[in-house]
């Protein structure tokens, strides 16, 4: 596990310069767009919400001795739970929505580490690539948030709270290195293939998320460069595991693919 984590990691050096080298960079600007607004939307609602929600969180708070301090705190806890959550919902949506675009760099990344090959696609539209990628999201965003609730709350529990903060990172981390990895892979399996591949290969997922969860605590910078750059790293690793277990060209044989998954 940790291997395959450091190995997910290592994806993202070279990345910049792949993405030069096959002039990628146009086909970022839609979802550099829908990232930005995306985390724009989400930091204003941070800002004018925040009072609302430690006002509610206030009312907690019985007692007149210490209510004003109590109240500032409550604020600032409203404020960092809009956060956590928009976080969480951002990276989701903005994937989801950036499927269309994503698909093509992921294709020309494939193509680039495997030359011209007679490998069969699966052909899929704008609107295909769009509602597996909200289909993709939904479920991730479900389950991360079946996980994190309970997490959310044993997190201000002194010691345990350090723990529990730990699996939360590690948790989004997984779900959107899945995210990132599903741009190659719904070309060649289909939805309960993927969600096998990944289960397999889950330190990648966790590898690239983690690298894509820390860029986005760089200001600005990081809701431009985050999606791109993760995705092509993705992209390279798994196309070298399709490559080396020959399941790209399985994928001409449904039966011989799904073998190989659920082994």
């Amino acid at each position: 596990m940790v291997k395959n984590i450091l190995t997910g990691i290592k994806a993202y050096f070279g990345t910049f310069k792949l993405i030069s080298k096959l002039g990628l960079w146009k086909y970022f600007a839609i979802p550099i767009l829908i990232s930005v607004v995306t985390g724009l939307l989400f930091a204003a609602l941070a800002y004018f919400f925040s009072d609302n929600l430690g006002a509610l969180i206030a009312k907690v708070w019985v007692w007149e001795w210490g209510s004003e301090t109590f109240g500032t705190i409550s604020t600032i806890l409203g404020a960092v739970l809009i956060i956590v959550l928009g976080l969480v919902l951002y990276k989701h949506i903005v994937m989801a929505l950036s499927a269309p675009f994503m698909s093509p760099v992921s294709e020309k990344v494939e193509a680039h580490l495997l030359g011209d090959t007679a490998h069969e696609h699966r052909n899929t539209s704008f609107r295909q690539q769009l509602s597996r990628g909200i289909r993709i999201n939904v479920r991730n965003l479900c389950r991360e948030l079946l996980f994190m609730i309970p997490l959310v709350i044993l997190s201000f529990i002194p010691v345990i709270g350090i723990v529990a903060t730990i699996f939360i990172f590690l948790i989004q981390a997984y779900y959107v290195g899945f995210g990132n990895m599903d741009y190659t892979m719904e070309r060649h399996f289909n939805y309960k293939e993927s969600v096998q591949f990944v289960r397999k290969h889950r330190g990648i997922a966790i590898g690239n998320g983690l690298v894509f969860v820390l860029m986005l605590f760089i200001p600005i910078i990081g809701f431009i460069i985050t999606l791109p750059i993760s995705v092509v790293a993705a992209s390279t690793e798994t196309v070298k595991i399709l490559n080396e277990k020959n399941l790209i060209a399985a994928k001409n044989t449904t039966e011989t693919t799904s073998k190989v998954l659920t082994e």
